[in-house]
């Protein structure tokens, strides 16, 4: 597992240096461009991926390991829905105005990782900010657990420094699952209760008796597996890409702090 987390990490570093060098000056905004942007205002970016890799061949198994309950903040930075609509709180920028957009593409164009979301925002951070966090949810929709396959959520505080506090999880379908048999007793419409000097005769099939039928139904018991998460916080220095990962997904994270 180290050996594939190295390869993953030295083919992102590489390609983050190579998308900044070739990046040209992102366009501000109009009210940045004007001079009149307030003070400690910063232009924030995420980019959130998913390495193409089978989870199986990992060799960090995290089954069970006790995952604490998904908190669910009064915030979304980016949550995809079940029939697809994408809810967020933030005015998000146009990912054409990104200076992590090249580095996306380049990413995304290697074969080896899909892109799951990129955006970014412009916020005032002053010192002691204690940010709020701001729920995620995207990547394929479970339709066993009602949820996307990554959820989580992103806090941005700054007392001296800007820090990033990157808390998701990875989750799959456990097919191995033991599934929980259910049995319903269905009573026709048409059926009769029976007084008590018929009760001892009037059994399910019975003639005289009333009309009743079984079906099954099976259910996952816990389907959902966890394939890996982040937990971390980091230090961000302004205008500096910092990638945070585990060995399936992964979040590039950028700021500009605007003049």
């Amino acid at each position: 597992m180290q050996a594939q987390h190295f390869c993953l990490r030295h083919t992102v570093i590489g390609a983050l240096l190579a998308a900044a060098f070739m990046l040209a000056p992102t366009v501000l905004m109009a009210q940045s461009q004007s001079g009149n942007a307030p003070r400690d205002y910063y232009r924030a970016e995420f980019i959130i991926l998913e390495r193409l890799v089978d989870p199986s061949g990992i060799e960090e198994k995290m089954a069970g390991k006790p995952v604490e309950p998904t908190i669910r903040p009064d915030k979304a930075l980016w949550v995809d829905q079940a029939d697809g609509r994408r809810q967020s709180d933030l005015q998000l920028v146009p990912q054409s105005e990104l200076h992590l957009n090249q580095a996306a593409r380049r990413l995304e164009n290697s074969g080896n990782y899909r892109v799951l979301a990129a955006t970014g925002w412009y916020q005032t951070f002053p010192p002691n900010y204690d940010g709020e966090p701001l729920e995620i949810a995207l990547g394929d929709w479970l339709p066993d657990a009602g949820q996307r396959a990554v959820e989580g959520h992103i806090t941005i505080d700054r007392q001296r420094f800007l820090h990033v506090g990157i808390h998701l999880n990875h989750w799959m379908i456990d097919e191995s699952t033991p599934r929980i048999r259910q049995v319903t007793q269905n009573v026709s419409e048409d059926a009769m209760e029976p007084d008590a000097s018929e009760a001892s005769d009037s059994w399910p099939g019975t003639e005289g008796g009333a009309s009743f039928g079984l079906s099954e139904a099976t259910t996952p018991a816990s389907p959902l597996q966890l394939v890996t998460w982040i937990r971390e916080t980091r230090r961000m220095r302004s205008e500096e890409i910092h990638f945070i990962d585990s060995p399936t997904i992964g979040v590039l994270v950028f700021f500009k702090r605007v003049e």
